[in-house]
């Protein structure tokens, strides 16, 4: 959340939070907030010169800690690789679930993302995240047969139409109103869905 922990602040935030819930960021109104904190609109543009900055103040801090876990994870994969020798790629991390875990600590944030972001710099969350995973994983493949294990040489058309897939059933949770436990449950079905899936895809 934003750092001004000031007493109008505080209300900004909770009315922003309000009015991008309510109306999504493209319809959200600077001037409803404003309203809503008692504020005149020249006022409310001293603690956020735009919608964007207001909008990416709620929900940069989440995103910028799930892309840390992503990292961390990645990390791991790469590590194992380098001290074992021995190709992973199904999601024996838990990652699925490490993700949906950091998702719902932060529920608030990632519904404005994935519901109401139409208009702003995070409308395509989910298409960035696929294509960050396809790069990474390209990556590993790369390095696995650098190694000498083969690996299945892949349509790469078809392994973006999966990841996406993929990446859109873990958000979908999100967009469902799941339950923190609901959609826990749904990370370990779709991780052991895809787990045997990736094996067979890359051949390993």
């Amino acid at each position: 959340m934003p750092r001004d922990k000031t007493e109008n602040h505080e209300k900004i935030v909770e009315a922003a939070l309000e009015e991008f819930r309510k109306y999504g960021f493209e319809d959200a109104s600077m001037r409803r907030i404003a309203t809503a904190c008692g504020m005149s609109a020249s006022g409310l543009y001293k603690h956020f010169p735009s919608k964007d900055d207001m909008f990416s103040s709620l929900v940069k801090p989440a995103v910028d800690g799930l892309m840390n876990l992503y990292h961390e994870i990645e990390t791991e994969y790469f590590e194992d690789l380098t001290h074992s020798g021995k190709a992973d790629v199904s999601n024996t991390k838990g990652e699925l679930v490490r993700a949906m875990e950091y998702i719902y600590d932060h529920y608030d944030e990632f519904e404005l993302i994935i519901c109401r972001s139409k208009g702003s710099v995070y409308e395509n969350f989910k298409h960035d995240i696929a294509k960050l995973e396809e790069k990474v994983t390209i990556r590993y493949m790369e390095e696995i047969r650098k190694r000498g294990i083969p690996v299945k040489r892949i349509n790469k058309k078809e392994f973006h139409l999966l990841v996406t897939a993929c990446i859109e059933a873990l958000f979908q949770t999100v967009t469902h109103g799941f339950s923190r436990k609901e959609a826990i449950h749904f990370a370990r079905t779709v991780e052991s869905f895809y787990g045997p899936a990736w094996k067979e895809f890359f051949g390993l």
